[in-house]
């Protein structure tokens, strides 16, 4: 019997929602736009949540960042005290080589932004990252086309590199870029190898598609080591099984006796770690997140309202009918699922449309700037749960209006 009464409560909210086509629309309008604000902060969050991860797995969870300044914002030196600090050199790397148990691989790596050019085409500002071979088993990343560079190729200092995919169409277009020159300096390059495309997002915008990679004793050719700016890290990996804790002692201890320090002397150098990126962002995230659910909140409350008056006046129209049904014998339950089935199916499909709003755009998104955002099935579902809460709330008053009227009243209403 409940099934029988929810089909017909269904197959006359169905036929209003049809006929009152206009009513409709204006009821639809408000819980789209609502759903649609609401889903599409949550895809962005997820989608900068994604990348952020991604990008701190790229960068080892068992991995130490030795640098001149700390990462982040919290200090615990005046910034002229961090200025002084002398920066990461190659003697800090050969230290950890020699003395350290606990360190699987070290490299060392100093960045430049440099210009390229191929013939005609050039791209300025491209960031040139001179590193020692250990790069390829510390920095997750994959090469596409060609190969890394040898042992032999980075102890020569010979003049190859490994470039982004970006940097592969900005410089040699549509051709391939494996085996073909172009100058870093002034000084002949060849390309030996193109990463993988890893698409814009996370920490830095684009990855490794913007890099290029050269061995260090060939950067050094054009590179000012003894600049006091000079953007230098020592990437050190512990050994498995080591804690990270362990490591970082054992980094503090050799890199303090390879720098002379006394032992009343502050560390001069930084150790940084993926995981303090991680909790910075955590916060962001969080506001965020706040901030979806305060704008699409009031959105949906917009819609809600808007509902919630169609169906009064939808209530108000069919006065005579609830009252022929009520002298039919139609009961309480009956008039009250039928007006909340409505206000739920407007609601719902409203939801709905907003869902297929977002999927459009991140098609058009991703197409347009080469981002990996996609809608997830949880997001899909909360959409269409906060939907039908929000019909259920909006149409619970006219509702229950229609459902306490007195069916002579009603009948004499229409006349």
């Amino acid at each position: 019997m409940f099934f029988r009464l929810l089909k017909e409560g269904f197959i006359f909210a169905f036929n209003s929602v049809i006929v009152n086509k206009l009513r409709t629309f204006l009821s639809l309008l408000g819980i789209t736009i609502g759903i649609f604000c609401i889903i599409s902060v949550f895809t962005v969050l997820d989608w900068m949540e994604k990348s952020v991860h991604d990008s701190i797995s790229s960068l080892g969870e068992n991995v130490i960042y030795v640098h001149k300044f700390p990462w982040g914002l919290n200090f615990n030196e005046p910034w002229w005290d961090l200025i002084k600090r002398p920066v990461v050199s190659k003697n800090d790397y050969q230290a950890i080589l020699n003395k350290s148990t606990k360190t699987a691989a070290a490299c060392f790596t100093v960045s430049q932004s440099e210009p390229l050019k191929y013939r005609k085409n050039i791209a300025n500002n491209v960031e040139i990252m001179s590193v020692t071979p250990e790069f390829v088993n510390i920095r997750a990343f994959e090469v596409e086309n060609g190969r890394y560079f040898s042992p032999d190729e980075s102890a020569s200092g010979k003049n190859v590199a490994v470039i982004g995919a970006v940097i592969a169409e900005r410089l040699f277009e549509k051709a391939d870029p494996v085996g073909k020159q172009f100058t870093i300096s002034g000084k002949r390059t060849t390309v030996i190898g193109v990463f993988k495309k890893e698409g814009k997002g996370g920490i830095s915008d684009s990855g490794m598609d913007e890099e290029t990679l050269v061995p260090l004793n060939f950067g050094m050719t054009f590179i000012n080591m003894k600049n006091m700016f000079l953007n230098a890290t020592l990437m050190i990996k512990a050994k498995e099984g080591v804690p990270l804790q362990e490591l970082s002692d054992e980094t503090t201890m050799i890199l303090r006796a390879s720098r002379k320090l006394r032992p009343n002397e502050t560390d001069d150098f930084a150790l940084n770690k993926a995981s303090l990126i991680s909790q910075s962002f955590d916060g962001v995230f969080a506001g965020i997140n706040i901030g979806g659910w305060v704008i699409g909140g009031f959105a949906i409350l917009v819609g809600g309202f808007g509902i919630a008056n169609i169906m009064f006046v939808s209530v108000k129209e069919r006065t005579n009918i609830i009252g022929i049904q009520k002298a039919l014998g139609a009961k309480k339950f009956f008039i009250l699922q039928q007006f909340l089935v409505e206000s739920m199916l407007l609601s719902v499909i409203g939801g709905l449309l907003g869902i297929l709003m977002i999927f459009i755009a991140t098609l058009i998104i991703n197409y347009l700037y080469d981002l990996n955002m996609y809608l997830t099935v949880a997001n899909m579902f909360l959409a269409v749960f906060i939907s039908g809460i929000i019909g259920v709330v909006a149409g619970y008053a006219p509702a229950n209006t229609a459902a306490k009227m007195n069916p002579v009243e009603a009948i004499g209403f229409s006349f």
